[in-house]
């Protein structure tokens, strides 16, 4: 019976809708940006707030800024597009990247890593 109950739960765990998006960490003393994309919003928010809880840092280019306090980022979501249910993985991974362009454009002028 334990061998169908984790069969279920992965199956369900397989069957679910990610939410991706686009996000940024921002340093709150210097006001600059790291933009970033990901599949899975819960996931990178979790672990920038372990790296926060840690004090290590998740990307490189903010690991001098780090260094002064992990304490002073702050991780901000832009936007979330969850996958629709006909939609492929490759589909919602183009349709993430196409989003990610659009807030590149819309931040150009913001100071970034």
């Amino acid at each position: 019976m334990e061998k169908q109950q984790r069969r279920k739960a992965v199956a369900a765990y397989k069957a679910r809708r990610q939410r991706g998006g686009v996000f940024q960490i921002r340093n709150t003393q210097t006001g600059r940006i790291l933009l970033r994309r990901t599949l899975d919003l819960r996931g990178s928010e979790n672990r920038f707030q372990f790296a926060q809880m840690t004090g290590s840092c998740t990307d490189h280019a903010l690991q001098a800024d780090w260094q002064n306090g992990g304490w002073t980022f702050v991780f901000e979501v832009l936007e979330v597009l969850t996958q629709k249910e006909t939609q492929t993985e490759a589909e919602f991974k183009s349709d993430i990247e196409a989003l990610f362009e659009l807030w590149q454009e819309k931040l150009a002028d913001a100071p970034q890593y």
